[in-house]
């Protein structure tokens, strides 16, 4: 049995709102298609697009009825990473881009040599039938780009490294 009082602080844009993850469950979210939401909240339904999705870095872009935001979503562990002074550290020093999920590679957006600031797409990578944008963590020099378009990749596998 899960703690349904586990919470989640979900940052959009500026803002900062925390859900327990009762309230996620219990949400009226129905996917009208890959990468498409309708949520109905106090009889208002809302639209949703998934722009693209950095599972690892846990942010994603969305598109809510024509405006675009920016969501970062953080659990009770990475809240406590924050307070003790973590944020992102190791993140910030990795030097390798892996793969958040197995997937296939539908085209590869960088190349060596090229130079990429953080959040900026390097190959997008397509896992159940949904496109994901998969974005450097830092401001970087590609130094090798270790697979091609088309090639299927299992979780965790390096799929860039940076100098």
């Amino acid at each position: 049995m899960t703690d349904r009082n586990k919470t989640f602080q979900v940052k959009v844009n500026e803002f900062v709102f925390l859900f327990t993850e009762k309230e996620i469950a219990e949400a009226d979210i129905i996917q009208t298609a890959p990468g498409e939401y309708n949520l109905i909240r106090n009889h208002r339904s809302v639209n949703t697009k998934l722009i693209n999705c950095d599972a690892a870095a846990k942010k994603s872009k969305i598109e809510v009825d024509g405006e675009f935001y920016s969501v970062e979503i953080k659990d009770e562990l990475d809240q406590m990473l924050d307070t003790m002074g973590f944020n992102n550290v190791s993140a910030k020093h990795e030097k390798e881009i892996k793969a958040p999920m197995p997937g296939l590679v539908l085209d590869v957006a960088v190349h060596v040599g090229q130079e990429v600031h953080e959040g900026e797409r390097v190959l997008i990578l397509e896992a159940m039938k949904m496109e994901n944008s998969i974005t450097t963590h830092c401001t970087a020099i590609i130094k090798k780009i270790l697979v091609e378009k088309g090639q299927a990749v299992d979780k965790g596998q390096i799929l860039v490294e940076l100098e």
